[in-house]
């Protein structure tokens, strides 16, 4: 068996679906259909009957493409309670059952939670630009948006 420890999760082994062979540097490992694993695996936690450890926790948020700082303003909290819930293991009930909620309800197809889950993302990415503004004789102000390394003074 092979011991998967992707995102830091300590309990997933495979029994099949992958192949090893030696290299020149060392054993190499093929996952075959690594989307259908990681679906599979999330799955299985979000079924867990037991509360959702911190790596399980964050192997499902990454997987719903939610940053620490997504995934805090959709449950009402800071990026570093999440941050604190993933290292120290102390998930609050109510979090895992949201993230376990959001997880199914996305991957059951609900287009609503992906388009709120698509928008907080976008927030998050327009928190740290800045609008930087010109006049132009035609058009008058014209605003756009620019990354703040990239924003000129």
């Amino acid at each position: 068996m092979l011991k998967f420890d992707d995102g830091g999760l300590r309990n997933v082994f495979l029994a099949n679906g992958y192949t090893q062979r030696h290299t020149a540097h060392g054993m190499a490992t093929a996952i075959h259909d690594l989307d259908g694993l990681v679906h599979s695996i999330c799955a299985a936690l979000v079924r867990k009957p037991g509360q959702l450890t911190g790596s399980e926790f964050r192997y499902l948020r990454q997987h719903l493409r939610l940053s620490q700082a997504s995934l805090g303003q959709l449950l009402g909290v800071s990026e570093q309670s999440v941050a604190l819930w993933e290292k120290r293991s102390r998930i609050p009930v109510l979090a895992d059952k949201h993230l376990r909620l959001l997880w199914s309800e996305r991957h059951d197809g609900n287009e609503t939670i992906a388009r709120v889950m698509q928008r907080v993302n976008e927030v998050e990415r327009l928190i740290h630009q800045r609008l930087v503004l010109k006049t132009t004789p035609r058009r008058g102000w014209q605003a756009k948006a620019e990354p703040a390394e990239e924003a000129g003074a």
